[in-house]
């Protein structure tokens, strides 16, 4: 099932394509990637995509590259993803920005997209985990209306309930 592009209004989020995938599991760099890509959750993201190739991190739900409208740099990765102990319908949203590009507000703008994207589709609840060291993540998940709900793992958890105010 093809994958539709998002935008916003700096980055345009494409899902990832096998060739990507391949060229971040085997170590090789491409031209159209920041200096600082792929960081270590793309690695792990790709391998994922890698081992299971029918999966749903290949659908409109799954994985996608941040990609700079203005210059077409990829500068980060993140996607939605099952979370079945979250409820049957819920996904859980992930988001990374390279080093080089934090600071700039990509990774709330992408998470916004992903939140609408999981919206239209109705997962209930929206989920994500955030290590406790990072506070910029925090806000981006409080900004997007999410609210901690506990810890799991070592990670602080959030949740967003359909019909919460956002």
């Amino acid at each position: 099932m093809p994958v539709p592009l998002l935008h916003t209004a700096r980055l345009v989020l494409p899902g990832w394509s096998p060739a990507v995938a391949a060229a971040v599991v085997a170590g090789t760099r491409r031209a159209d990637w920041a200096a600082d890509f792929p960081a270590d959750g793309d690695r792990v993201v790709a391998r994922l995509l890698a081992r299971d190739p029918s999966g749903p991190g290949w659908g409109p739900l799954g994985h996608r590259l941040l990609v700079e409208r203005d210059g077409g740099a990829v500068v980060g990765g993140a996607g939605l993803f099952p979370a079945p102990d979250d409820g049957p319908a819920a996904l859980e949203l992930g988001y990374g920005v390279v080093a080089s590009r934090r600071g700039r507000g990509y990774a709330a703008e992408a998470a916004r997209a992903l939140l609408d994207l999981a919206l239209a589709a109705g997962a209930a609840p929206l989920v994500a985990g955030v290590d406790p060291g990072n506070p910029a993540s925090v806000r981006v998940l409080e900004r997007l209306g999410m609210r901690r709900c506990g810890t799991r793992g070592g990670a602080e958890r959030f949740r967003l309930d359909v019909g919460s105010p956002v």
